[in-house]
């Protein structure tokens, strides 16, 4: 983290812990079970996705058992065996696949590479490999639906403000075609690492994922465009995201944190009021750029410093040299009243020196 700068936007323990837990997981079978059957579930009888079943009965920490599944690794696909047409509606399946997965569930398959993805037909894909999952709160779903829908709309004139308003740069009126996925993605890191700005690991998970899935997307379908892919899905996110009911869970839910909110206030009042009775409130102040003005304030005291030494040294030898009439003599003066004025100027010289060099005089 030291010498590559660009860490600087996530918390590098925090995102080694994640993949370290991820890889443990990975190791015990039965969390990539209940991953798969999460999954499975949440995409029992979609018409263009297979997600396994799990059998539990012969399933332990070091065996899986799954439903077998018949395809063939996208990977391993010869593209030359498919239209042009085909390839497009499957790069389009799979994006829907983890569309659906991200803002619809919430739980979404984080490792999208072409081996994890069985192709059975154009318009059928397999999932396999659920040791690295990825979960979004609530919360984010609402915020990542918002910027989402505008993409998916070609809401031109909301876009850019969206992206505006994460420090992202792009010309009202442009192409819907002009804006690149991946470079979005990589503006939105950019401003995240200038503004110094830590990274939940959930993101980064997300980030991979969204990363390589587009990447795969665009082997299969040069002129692939997730955002076009997500024009259906609009519609169905926004009433999703905005009926009666989970409008209401979610009041329900917030007025549980500010009831837990206020009834803390008391508690946190009384608290503030015995530290200050007792002294032990603590101020903390930093300016930035008083560092250079105290280290000029340093110098000119230390200069300050040795010009009175300077001048005590020259009045004093000074007054040897005249009230002295015994003791050995150098040059017609006392030698302690020599010495001094030897010193004294050595150290003038060395002032007048420190001087001319900073250029202030």
């Amino acid at each position: 983290k030291e010498r590559v700068r660009a860490l600087d936007f996530v918390d590098v323990r925090e995102v080694v812990d994640e993949f370290a837990r991820a890889i443990r997981q990975e190791l015990d079978y039965r969390l990539e079970g209940r991953n798969a059957d999460t999954l499975h579930r949440n995409f029992a009888g979609h018409p263009h996705v297979r997600v396994p079943r799990v059998y539990w009965t012969y399933t332990r920490a070091r065996v899986l058992t799954l439903e077998f599944i018949e395809g063939r690794q996208l990977a391993d696909i010869d593209e030359a065996l498919y239209t042009i047409e085909e390839r497009k509606r499957l790069a389009e399946v799979i994006a829907e696949a983890w569309m659906t997965m991200v803002f619809r569930d919430g739980f979404f398959h984080g490792d999208p590479h072409p081996a994890n993805i069985l192709v059975i037909r154009p318009d059928l894909i397999g999932l396999v490999d659920f040791g690295l999952a990825g979960k979004l709160t609530d919360d984010d779903l609402t915020k990542a639906t918002r910027l989402f829908i505008d993409v998916a709309n070609e809401n031109v004139d909301a876009i850019p403000k969206r992206l505006v308003d994460l420090g992202v740069r792009y010309p009202k009126g442009a192409s819907l075609s002009e804006i690149d996925p991946l470079q979005v993605i990589r503006e939105v890191f950019g401003v995240i690492y200038s503004m110094n700005l830590r990274l939940p690991t959930r993101f980064i998970i997300l980030d991979k994922a969204i990363a390589t899935l587009a990447s795969a997307g665009v082997e299969l379908y040069p002129d692939f465009n997730v955002f076009e892919v997500a024009k259906p899905y609009a519609r169905s996110l926004l009433v999703g995201r905005y009926t009666p009911q989970r409008m209401l869970t979610r009041a329900r839910r917030e007025s549980f944190k500010l009831a837990s909110v206020f009834a803390e206030y008391p508690y946190q009042v009384h608290d503030i009021l015995e530290q200050a009775r007792d002294g032990q409130i603590e101020v903390g102040f930093v300016h930035k750029g008083l560092d250079e003005f105290m280290q000029k304030i340093d110098v000119a005291m230390n200069r300050l410093i040795i010009a009175f030494v300077v001048a005590a040294g020259l009045i004093g030898s000074s007054l040897i040299g005249v009230f002295a009439t015994s003791g050995p003599q150098l040059l017609g003066l006392n030698v302690v009243s020599a010495f001094g004025f030897f010193l004294s100027g050595v150290l003038g010289l060395w002032l007048l020196w420190g001087v001319f060099r900073s250029g202030r005089i």
